[in-house]
């Protein structure tokens, strides 16, 4: 059994649903990490519980077989499923199925201790990027703790010679039938013994590390978005494939974009000449400085749209969004007796009223 209750080591309770077992260990491996805590060893091995902890509660199958046990492991988890028997038709007289079924069990069950392959976990990564890099991809390298093959048992968890008595037998070679006398052992093929746990892995076939992974994050990325990088997780246990990599993207915030969907949003100052009389203004894209003409008669918070200027779609195909600019008037300052005797004489030109529709002077 192990030496942590793995619900205390993740500080959850034993009903948490899966997405609380998540945050929980995120918060935490945050906190012990290695790197934030560096010659740390109480950290370093609180690290190592709540990684091992995570690997079988996020799992459904091995949080069942820990639930029930109080521990997991291969075997526990194959005498989870156990032998069985189906006596649905028992009374037919069809006994020479029923007793097939029975000894094809038993032979099942006498394998119970051979380790299968099992598929490693994936692994999630968080990643801060600029709101430019999400714009036009960037290449980080990052770095992961997971677990690889063992290479002195190549990942088997045994050693290559029988050096350990066999589990179901118990060392006899044989093993007794269910109407019959002994036969032959068929997990140890009647030589009593086994292998041995592999001594660098303990019988696991994975060992941990820390591996540097380049990531590639294609432009057009948004917060929560997912890179995919395959057999980048954990390694798969006795031959199993290994788990995938997620890299999940958060994406800094822009001075002045604003982006929702492929969508850019962005609002630029006028003045009021350039309204009233019309112009050609200089506007920030995501690519740089375009070109925008403004109509005589503008008024503020009037939008104006350049297509295929927004963020490019992780649909692929060239495909993107628009950008979106809203303009605000700026009313010009008072900085001399000429510019408000210049003003004045353009009211009195203009004695329009903006209020008149409400019914105000």
């Amino acid at each position: 059994m192990p030496e942590t209750d793995y619900y205390k080591a993740l500080g959850v309770a034993r009903d948490a649903k899966p997405e609380d077992i998540r945050k929980a260990y995120r918060r935490l491996a945050r906190r012990h990490h290695p790197d934030v805590n560096p010659g740390n060893a109480e950290s370093e091995e609180r690290f190592k519980q709540i990684s091992e902890a995570f690997e079988v509660l996020s799992d459904p199958e091995k949080r069942a077989v820990y639930d029930r046990f109080g521990y997991y492991s291969d075997r526990a988890a194959q005498s989870a499923q156990g032998p069985v028997f189906d006596f649905a038709n028992f009374g037919s007289g069809n006994f020479r199925e029923i007793f097939s079924e029975i000894f094809s069990n038993l032979r099942a069950s006498a394998t119970d201790g051979l380790k299968q392959p099992a598929r490693g976990a994936n692994i999630e990564y968080s990643l801060s990027i600029t709101f430019e890099e999400a714009m036009l991809g960037v290449t980080r390298n990052v770095e992961v703790d997971r677990s690889e093959k063992c290479s002195q048992c190549d990942g088997r968890g045994e050693t290559s010679e029988r050096t350990a008595k066999c589990p179901v037998c118990q060392g006899t070679g044989q093993q007794k039938g269910f109407l019959s006398g002994a036969s032959r052992c068929a997990r140890c093929d009647g030589s009593g013994q086994v292998p041995g746990a592999c001594t660098a892995c303990r019988g696991r076939g994975v060992l941990p590390k820390r591996e540097t992974v380049s990531v590639r994050i294609p432009a057009g990325v948004d917060t929560g978005s997912r890179v995919r990088l395959s057999t980048k997780g954990h390694a798969g246990t006795f031959g199993g494939q290994a788990g995938d990599l997620f890299v999940i993207t958060n994406v800094g915030d822009h001075a002045y974009f604003n982006r929702q969907g492929d969508n850019i949003y962005c609002t630029v100052p006028i003045t009021v000449p350039e309204a009233a009389l019309g112009a050609k203004i200089e506007v920030p894209t995501v690519d740089g400085k375009a070109l925008l003409k403004i109509p005589a008669g503008t008024q503020s918070g009037q939008k104006f749209r350049l297509r295929e200027r927004g963020a490019p779609s992780l649909r692929g195909g060239g495909l993107r969004g628009d950008q979106f600019v809203e303009v605000k008037i700026a009313l010009p300052k008072v900085i001399s007796e000429e510019t408000k005797d210049l003003l004045q004489q353009y009211a009195r030109h203009n004695p329009e009223n903006p209020r008149a529709g409400m019914g105000l002077e």
